[in-house]
């Protein structure tokens, strides 16, 4: 992982910019899109090794969001007859930055499709970049807009059930659609929800002791700079700091409650590792059926993002989400 890393220069600490998560939010958002052209590269050298499959189709429809907004989505299958699982898949980048047409991301669906799944990616809203800026709520109205259409489209889908998942920013977005879920009552249309790396404490910028690995593995890939800032974008006010439909690790104990079966997979060398995992052992304690998975030796997503350099663990990967996702029929 680190030699790969090498090849592309960005094996040691990230840089530091003259930023804070008071900084005027113009500042921010040039920081964000600068993120996202230097790590959008980077996941297109390495998302090119993703392996080629055969047997998938992908075609694109628009449907409107919740805010009247064009919403497009990206659906790939395999040429398989009767009913299969569906994952509506949320791209990680903090909720801020990326696309769902990102070559890793489009060869990642296409995998997953191939063990009998059809996904759905969803090109919401971000907070900056490119496809910004919109603030929370928009990204995560536009997600579950994505999920909604799905499940009731599923008799012409050809789907049986169908589970959220993503990683990153795309893990805090699938978490938090199962609490809006929850809170308007549709959570009966996702069987279960499957987060990678999730980024949901909302502590990027006052550390608790209780999630060490922030600091601990603080620069390695990703650093505490940059969560902070980006989670700052997507909340500029603060006015939902404590609102689990906007970082899901602020959920309380009742809002945890009822929710359906979840994975929740972290990265051993991840700052986000540790909310993760104590959101995990929340899910237990509210009694959720939930398993807790941690990909030793790996960085932020890096069991993802190095299909080339690391095939197995990317292969286990895959595996455990399309296995989850069958599970739950």
């Amino acid at each position: 992982m680190v030699k790969a890393f090498a090849q592309l220069g960005i094996d040691g600490h990230p840089p530091t910019a003259p930023l804070t998560v008071d900084s005027p939010l113009e500042d921010k958002r040039a920081f964000a899109a600068m993120n996202e052209e230097v790590v959008g590269g980077v996941l297109a050298a390495f998302g090119q090794a993703v392996p080629d499959v055969e047997g998938v189709t992908t075609t694109t429809t628009t449907i409107t969001g919740e805010d009247g907004n064009d919403v497009t989505l990206y659906i790939s299958r395999p040429q398989t007859s009767g009913a299969l699982p569906a994952l509506v898949h949320l791209h990680g980048g903090g909720m801020a930055i990326g696309s769902a047409t990102d070559v890793g991301y489009a060869r990642a669906r296409e995998y997953l499709a191939a063990t009998g799944l059809v996904v759905v990616g969803v090109e919401f809203r971000n907070s900056a970049g490119k496809l910004g800026p919109h603030p929370y709520p928009a990204g995560l109205n536009d997600c579950a807009a994505g999920v909604r259409w799905t499940y009731a489209n599923r008799s012409d889908l050809g789907l049986s059930h169908l589970i959220v998942g993503g990683e990153s920013g795309g893990g805090n977005l699938t978490l938090t659609v199962g609490h809006k879920a929850k809170r308007e009552g549709w959570l009966n249309e996702i069987a279960g929800l499957y987060a990678q790396c999730p980024y949901i404490s909302n502590h990027w910028h006052d550390v608790p002791d209780e999630l060490p690995s922030l600091r601990e593995c603080d620069g390695y890939f990703i650093g505490l700079q940059q969560l902070a800032l980006l989670g700052s974008i997507y909340d500029p006010t603060g006015e939902y700091a404590r609102d689990a439909t906007a970082f899901a690790g602020v959920a309380t104990d009742e809002e945890l409650a009822g929710l359906p079966p979840h994975v929740i997979s972290v990265n051993e060398l991840d700052p986000l590792r540790d909310e993760g995992l104590d959101y995990y052992r929340r899910l237990l304690r509210a009694g959720v059926p939930a398993v807790g998975r941690m990909v030793a030796g790996t960085c932020h997503g890096g069991d993802l993002l190095l299909p080339g350099v690391m095939p197995e663990v990317f292969a286990a990967s895959m595996r455990d989400v399309s296995g989850f996702a069958k599970s739950l029929g």
